[in-house]
């Protein structure tokens, strides 16, 4: 399955926050959405799911509720976690759309393995530190085992070696012929474990394409306000930001 969006608008009173956007995300794609601030990438995707009002298509938002909640696993910036449930029953609220039964039990065991948590499985998730709860919620999508998948910001907040360990996890997920796409700051991970970027400015998709091709000074200068230093080495793309626009000093 892959999520297609066609001319999808979402304004607030007269003004467009998301301003006529196509994009589709494929199965085997890792798609990196970036951009900065209030660019409209948390909106963007939030319609896309049908959670908001929206103007022009989504093939998510077109599907019944429980074929939506099948078809596409979502993991928003917000991560509270409100009951003193256990970690394991936490990730297991992910198997809810698919109902009783079935691979569940098996799935849950998998997303804990993924991120690290087996050892994790029967302490309180209240309990746990803001990083170690990011995890568990991340785990939670993967246990839904849908075959789209769209997270919100999922690394921040996380240390450096759980950062890349999530990125590694949605690459694997969109090499295992899952459509992954991702809200992402850190465009230093995203160039190394991407398979393609889209960036929003000001509501618009302004650039889409490969990381190499995304990551030049024609996009970085006027939507990011920034200079940045891109090569390619043994392993792999590296980008790393080194001035801001107009600052002499870099």
């Amino acid at each position: 399955m892959r999520l297609d969006l066609r001319d999808l608008t979402v304004r607030r009173g007269l003004c467009p926050v998301v301003d006529g956007v196509s994009l589709a995300v494929a199965p085997g794609e890792f798609v990196g959405l970036i951009g900065p601030n209030g660019a409209g990438k948390t909106t963007l995707m939030r319609a896309a799911l049908g959670l908001m009002p929206f103007d022009g298509l989504s093939s998510l938002a077109a599907l019944p509720p429980a074929a939506r909640a099948r078809a596409a696993a979502w993991l928003p910036q917000a991560r509270d976690i409100a009951w003193p449930v256990s970690v394991a029953d936490l990730v297991a609220l992910g198997r809810l759309p698919h109902g009783p039964g079935g691979d569940g039990a098996a799935a849950v065991d998998r997303a804990l393995r993924r991120m690290g948590l087996a050892a994790f499985r029967d302490r309180r998730a209240t309990e746990l530190s803001g990083g170690e709860q990011a995890r568990v919620l991340i785990a939670r999508a993967l246990a839904q085992e849908a075959p789209v998948l769209m997270a919100d910001e999922p690394i921040a907040g996380l240390d450096p070696a759980a950062q890349i360990a999530a990125m590694q996890v949605f690459a694997a997920e969109a090499a295992g012929g899952r459509a992954v796409l991702a809200a992402l700051h850190d465009l230093g991970l995203a160039a190394r474990h991407c398979t393609r970027l889209v960036v929003l400015s000001g509501g618009r998709l302004v650039a889409d394409g490969p990381p190499r091709a995304v990551l030049v000074p024609e996009v970085l200068g006027p939507v990011f306000g920034i200079r940045a230093h891109l090569a390619e080495t043994a392993e792999g793309l590296v980008f790393q930001p080194v001035a801001m626009v107009g600052d002499e000093d870099g």
